[in-house]
């Protein structure tokens, strides 16, 4: 009964939002949707789903929880340091107009990341920075540009000391990166990407997804990549076998559209 429950959340799901949750890890998704019915004191899945249609606030907790809006400025330091030294040095210098796309974008924290790389080097304006997520809340967050102080800890003072400000006991990111990136929302494994892009960056969610999507996403990735592009992935994300995708590795974590 308890797997026919979940089974009807799943489709009920897919259906109102079209968030398909099979194509995730289901072990993972489940104990974590589990905790918070039992936290909202909801006895089933079905009963969930109800709660969820009847009260946005309980659906935008569903989408925190499911896209686990985890994220911080600059994450694994030493390979933003290798995509702005070298990856992005050699496409400004082939083209200073980029188009850049940071897929799952969660809170905001890795587009402006790029955003300030981009800035410092002179090509932010002249450049297009699109962020997508699935989940609403934290697109809200992310144009909201305000952060705590512990989500900075990583960025080098050279950019905190042009690009942010505090603001009471929050820090804001300087109007100059907001206004350059383009926030929508999107659902990765439903939804057609754009084309053309120099550099992709979708760190840190792909773990969440079965084998199966993963697959299917990375084609996509692929495709909407220029060749010559660059696909730049989370620390536990490797791709083993790019070529199927038509990739191949051009460092630790950062793979090139041949």
């Amino acid at each position: 009964m308890e797997d026919k429950d979940f089974l009807y959340f799943i489709a009920k799901v897919k259906e109102s939002t079209n968030i398909d949750l099979s194509q995730y890890k289901e072990a993972q998704m489940k104990r974590r949707l589990t905790t918070l019915r039992t936290k909202h004191g909801h006895p089933s899945f079905a009963s969930f789903y109800e709660a969820m249609m009847k009260d946005k606030k309980v659906m935008h907790e569903f989408l925190d929880r499911m896209t686990i809006n985890v994220s911080e400025f600059w994450r694994n330091p030493n390979r933003w340091q290798i995509l702005s030294d070298t990856f992005l040095k050699d496409m400004i210098a082939r083209n200073p107009r980029l188009k850049c796309w940071s897929a799952a974008c969660s809170t905001g924290e890795e587009p402006y990341s790029l955003a300030m790389i981009l800035a410092e080097k002179g090509v932010l304006q002249n450049s297009r920075l699109d962020a997508t997520d699935i989940d609403d809340g934290a697109l809200e967050k992310a144009k909201q540009a305000l952060y705590l102080e512990r989500s900075l800890r990583d960025v080098p003072s050279l950019y905190t000391s042009k690009y942010v400000r505090q603001d009471g006991s929050m820090y804001r990111i300087d109007e100059r990166l907001t206004k350059a990136v383009n926030f929508k929302k999107q659902n990765l494994l439903t939804d057609t990407f754009d084309q053309e892009y120099d550099l992709i960056i979708c760190r840190n969610v792909m773990i969440y997804f079965t084998e199966e999507a993963k697959h299917v996403l990375y084609h996509k990735f692929a495709k909407s990549l220029k060749r010559g592009g660059i696909l730049f992935v989370g620390s536990t994300e490797q791709i083993f076998t790019p070529g199927q995708y038509g990739l191949e590795s051009a460092e630790t974590f950062f793979y090139r559209k041949i």
